[in-house]
């Protein structure tokens, strides 16, 4: 977790906290609607970059935690997809939302001087590779938003509708969104300043 004396925080550190907390609300949403679906369903070959909802999501959860080490220094690197095993939507489900509160946790404690340092990547046969930490979680944060998009769609092909995952910056977005944040024990926006 970043070290709260760091420096200060700004806009940057409180909108990438922002992005923490809808990404976890995001992903509880679609992962609870992907989990009433059959086994075989879930699994099911779709249209997509990775063509099912099961390779799709557990695609989003290995990346996360690579980057979300690197942010930690962990010095896992590559050895994070090595490791990784995928799960069925039943062990997907708790192992995303405690993935999530890893990087709540880091965004959390971020300041801006933190926002600005570097931290080192293994990118396998390109060597190890600085990079900011602004810049990565802003490239997690895309990643995650592309992916869950992806298998949104894909989500529409089957019999559970696909959730709505758009409404939580805004003060006008639903307030059942409100409800779901607090059940989660998650903050909305404007209290995150």
């Amino acid at each position: 977790m970043a070290d709260a004396g760091y420096g200060r925080r700004g806009a940057l550190a409180a909108h990438f906290r922002k992005m923490a907390h809808n990404n976890a609300w995001a992903n509880w949403r679609l992962l609870s609607a992907c989990a009433q679906l059959s086994d075989a369903d879930f699994k099911a070959e779709r249209t997509s970059f990775f063509p099912s909802l099961h390779g799709t999501l557990n695609h989003n959860l290995m990346v996360d935690l690579y980057y979300i080490d690197a942010l930690e220094r962990g010095g896992l690197g590559r050895q994070v997809f090595a490791r990784f095993q995928p799960l069925d939507i039943a062990q997907l489900l708790p192992a995303q939302a405690a993935t999530d509160r890893r990087l709540i946790g880091f965004c959390d404690g971020a300041t801006d001087d933190l926002l600005a340092t570097t931290v080192t990547t293994d990118r396998g046969e390109s060597g190890r590779i600085e990079e900011r930490v602004d810049d990565m979680l802003a490239h997690l944060f895309q990643h995650q938003i592309h992916h869950r998009g992806q298998a949104h769609a894909m989500l529409a092909g089957t019999s559970i509708a696909p959730p709505q995952l758009d409404e939580y910056f805004l003060l006008h977005d639903s307030q059942q969104t409100r409800v779901e944040l607090r059940r989660l024990d998650l903050a909305p926006p404007e209290d995150l300043l």
